[in-house]
Order: C-alpha cells, then structure tokens, then sequence
C-alpha cells in the first residue's frame, strides 16, 4: 500500500503565500509522476500542478507565475508553493501519485483565501 499525507493547509489573506507538502510512504523515485489537483465547492477537479520523476513541470495556466511545485528527494516529499493567492484559489488540495499506472491519492488539504 503506498500512502499519500498532505499538510499546510489554512487561513491565508488575498494576496500571501501558503506552502503545501505532500509526505509519501515510500521514495518518491518510485513515481512516474506525482501532482496536485483541487477541487472548489460547485467546481470539478482541476490538476494544478505535475512533476515527473526526472523533473520536469507543469502548470495550469491559471497558476502559472504564482505557484511552484518542487521536491526533497531524501524527505519523500513534494512542495506546492502559492505565491499572490486570490479568493478564488481556495479549495481542498489532494496530492497525486502514479506508479506502474496506479494512480494513489491523499486525504486533502483545505486551502481557503479570504480577508
């Protein structure tokens, strides 16, 4: 079984910065890739951001410019960076992971930007 932890979710003003981790059960060079979606009351999920095992990223285009998603190897762990949060930001953010074309999930973390 392979288990996906997020933290680092909370209250956050328009405009500050929050980062999000994503701990995983075993090494992280065992995924093909792993990401970040969220979903918004009323909204469907939407993929955020993506980084394969040799590095290389993708964002959605409503992100781009404010977040990064990066990695600490020796700690399992994968980083969502939120730089210039705006309301519309807020939603729960789950950590993703594909291995072998399985595809593993956390629990989810509340993300909520608000004054």
């Amino acid at each position: 079984q392979v288990q996906l932890v997020e933290s680092g979710g909370g209250l956050v003003q328009p405009g500050g910065s929050l980062r999000v981790s994503c701990t995983a059960s075993r090494s992280i060079f065992s995924f093909y890739a792993m990401g970040w979606y969220r979903q918004a009351p009323g909204k469907q999920r939407e993929l955020v951001a993506l980084i394969t095992s040799g590095g290389s990223t993708n964002y959605a285009e409503s992100v781009k410019g404010r977040f990064t998603i990066s990695r600490d190897n020796a700690k399992n762990t994968v980083f969502l960076q939120m730089n210039s949060l705006k309301p519309e930001d807020t939603a729960v953010y789950r950590c993703t992971g594909t291995i072998d074309g399985n595809d593993y999930w956390g629990q989810g973390t509340q993300v909520t930007v608000s004054s």
